[in-house]
């Protein structure tokens, strides 16, 4: 997903302040999550982030154009691991962070785990 550093993305240090990559991997988390057909959470079923890991790889300032890319590595019962990288638009090479989240579905009364909801399971399978 194409994105562009905000002037208020930096810090006192004049460069990406490091909670800033996970908000825009949160944006194309969301933005792919949006274009999934069929239900994928409900009054019965959320997803949550159970764990955030974050490689910075090198240093991000503004202005710049960045792409966030995707990919599921791991379906669980319950979990989907998507695995992140933050690389520079017009040149993939240029990798400013890498990483991955783990999601996992639950039921937003009990808290409980609850199956993978079809939906993403279909999204996130080959073919």
């Amino acid at each position: 997903m194409p994105s562009s550093v905000r002037w208020g993305d930096l810090d006192a240090f004049n460069h990406v302040n490091n909670a800033a990559y996970l908000v825009y991997v949160q944006e194309a988390r969301l933005a792919w999550l949006a274009q999934i057909e069929g239900p994928w959470f409900d009054e019965t079923m959320m997803p949550v982030v159970a764990s955030a890991h974050m490689n910075y790889r090198r240093q991000l300032g503004w202005p710049a154009g960045i792409v966030v890319e995707l990919a599921t590595t791991r379906l669980g019962n319950s979990s989907v691991t998507i695995a992140h990288r933050i690389v520079a638009d017009g040149d993939r090479d240029c990798v400013y962070a890498d990483g991955e989240v783990v999601m996992v579905w639950i039921d937003p009364t009990s808290g409980r785990s609850v199956p993978l909801p079809a939906a993403i399971r279909s999204a996130c399978e080959p073919g």
